[in-house]
């Protein structure tokens, strides 16, 4: 696989105090498997080397009004332990880009996600295709949800993805794993932090 940096976008979903923080509201439910694997340190690791390659880093948070009148007045899944918890609100700590991920000026922030693909409610993909992105690599929370869905969604647009397995996390290692071992690879070319950093940079 060649990756040119030109036309690659590093998407990162919802890396947000809620997720990645002690004292985030949804901590906790992440915390076993961020640990496990290592994921906030190896996203770190990936975004250093992606910059340094000439990748573009896109960050893709969710947030919602004080009240979520966003949302239908009965939600439930997801969103409902989203609600129930008060996690992402706009302008607060929770909400807001965990620090040592601190977005850099030359850095894409996508607004207006209020669901669970990282397309249905943004202008991520006219953004990707005015700047000629034709590759998509993907972290995040939760694996098997927003980065899933996202995944998915990408895969059809005709873009190339890649999913970066150790930079993702969700409410526990089973089905951390059920969604990186059959899942990802239906729909993105799945490799480890290491493995990509490896890639760009033989391709650098």
């Amino acid at each position: 696989m060649q990756i040119e940096p030109s036309k690659s976008a590093l998407v990162l979903i919802e890396f947000q105090n809620d997720f990645t923080t002690e004292g985030g509201v949804l901590h906790n439910g992440v915390k076993g498997v961020m640990e496990a694997n290592n994921m906030l340190a190896n996203t770190v690791e990936v975004v250093k080397a992606a910059r340094e390659a000439g990748i573009t880093i896109v960050f893709v948070p969710i947030t919602f009004s004080n009240d979520y009148h966003e949302l239908t007045p009965n939600p439930y899944g997801i969103l409902k332990g989203v609600v129930d918890n008060h996690a992402f609100k706009k302008d607060t700590w929770g909400a807001e880009i965990v620090k040592v991920l601190t977005p850099e000026p030359q850095d894409i922030i996508i607004e207006g996600k209020r669901g669970l693909c990282g397309f249905a409610s943004t202008n991520l993909d006219f953004i990707l295709r005015s700047r000629g992105f034709q590759n998509v690599i993907l972290g995040g929370f939760l694996t098997n949800c927003c980065v899933e869905s996202t995944m998915r969604t990408a895969y059809e647009k005709g873009y190339n993805v890649i999913t970066l397995t150790d930079c993702t996390a969700t409410l526990s290692q089973e089905e951390q794993d059920v969604a990186t071992s059959k899942d990802f690879a239906m729909f993105s070319h799945p490799m480890n932090h290491s493995a990509f950093i490896e890639l760009i940079s033989v391709e650098a």
